[in-house]
């Protein structure tokens, strides 16, 4: 059990700018997620597409937004000297549990067995859950050599195999793009893409570079829909998939990579007895406390009158949780609105000198 002061559940922007608050006002948060990487849809849906909106950034890509707030929130988020990570981010993991102890605390478990005791639940898990689309072949469950995220431990195994890539969006196309460019030594013997139908959902650009890959036969398609996978000592050997003909054929391979897109999933946030409305956490306009005290919802997964869907509106949100969830938990300290410009105290929280 590790205590801390609050758990922010989501790791996009709003909950990597929830953790900078949360710091700002000298309350440590551990973060979860269940996507391997920080960046919340911004990353897992539009990495590389152009934001507009952000306040005094005019532009930037969904990757850059997180690698910003992460770096705004590093003060908060310390990384090891030894091991390179950060013991308060926990990625990879789905908050499977949550209980309410009787001195107002919350324990949060999550399917990777890791349990961590909070004063305060923030809640900024947009949609919901992102997932991976699945193939929806059961005897694909289990499987050892079946990947849903094209992560460096991945992309570090398929050196030398032969690597299926099933999926005809952006994602697929990008894993790929990402395959083929790696250097001999590191790349797959042989990369082979398997869609539905030999037209694609992509942007154009990564399609355009696709064709070009599949025209000079660096990267081979199969068109159809797996029936069926061929499993032996819990790796998949081959999947049988039906073509356009109705013909159905062996497709064989090392490793099995589905890049079909992420959907959100409310999960276990459904039986947490918040008040909901069509999927969405109620909350406060003043505080965004949920119907539950000391759980606070920010960002998409939250309704409110007036709410807007926005980065913006999230990140505001997130500032005020924040700031109610400090007056709770330390109603005997006087609550000074201190400005990052002129206070001392936050100086010494962000790590910056006086005067830079």
């Amino acid at each position: 059990m590790v205590d801390t002061d609050a758990v922010v559940i989501g790791a996009g922007p709003v909950g990597l700018f929830q953790v900078f608050q949360l710091g700002l006002l000298g309350l440590k948060a551990h973060l979860i997620d269940v996507l391997p990487e920080v960046g919340g849809q911004c990353v897992a849906l539009y990495p590389d597409k152009p934001i507009y909106d952000v306040p005094g950034v005019p532009l930037c890509t969904g990757r850059d937004l997180a690698q910003l707030l992460l770096t705004q929130a590093r003060p908060f988020l310390p990384l090891d000297p030894v091991s390179g990570g950060c013991e308060q981010i926990h990625l990879g993991q789905l908050v499977s549990q949550l209980q309410a102890e009787a001195d107002g605390r919350f324990v949060v478990e999550t399917d990777q067995g890791l349990r961590l005791r909070a004063r305060a639940l923030f809640v900024a898990a947009g949609a919901g859950a992102f997932v991976p689309r699945t193939l929806n072949l059961p005897a694909l469950e289990g499987a050892v050599n079946v990947s849903y995220h094209l992560d460096d431990a991945t992309v570090a195994s398929l050196s030398g195999q032969h690597v299926v890539i099933s999926g005809g969006g952006d994602e697929a196309m990008g894993a790929v793009l990402a395959l083929a460019a790696l250097p001999a030594d590191r790349r797959p013997q042989a990369v082979t893409l398997l869609h539905r139908r030999d037209q694609f959902q992509a942007e154009p650009a990564l399609d355009a570079q696709v064709r070009s890959l599949l025209a000079s036969q660096q990267v081979g398609l199969v068109v159809g829909m797996p029936t069926d996978a061929a499993v032996q000592d819990g790796r998949v050997t081959a999947l049988s998939v039906l073509g356009p003909d109705s013909v159905a054929r062996d497709v064989p391979l090392d490793h099995l990579l589905v890049r079909q897109g992420m959907s959100p999933k409310l999960g276990p946030l459904s039986q947490w007895g918040l008040d909901l409305e069509r999927k969405q956490v109620s909350v406060s306009a003043a505080t965004f406390e949920s119907s539950t005290r000391g759980i606070y919802a920010v960002g998409d997964i939250n309704t409110y009158p007036g709410k807007k869907r926005l980065l913006l509106c999230g990140f505001h949100e997130a500032t005020l949780a924040a700031h109610a969830a400090a007056a709770a938990l330390n109603p005997e300290s006087p609550q000074h609105l201190l400005y990052t410009t002129t206070s001392p105290l936050l100086h010494q929280r962000l790590g910056v000198h006086q005067g830079h």
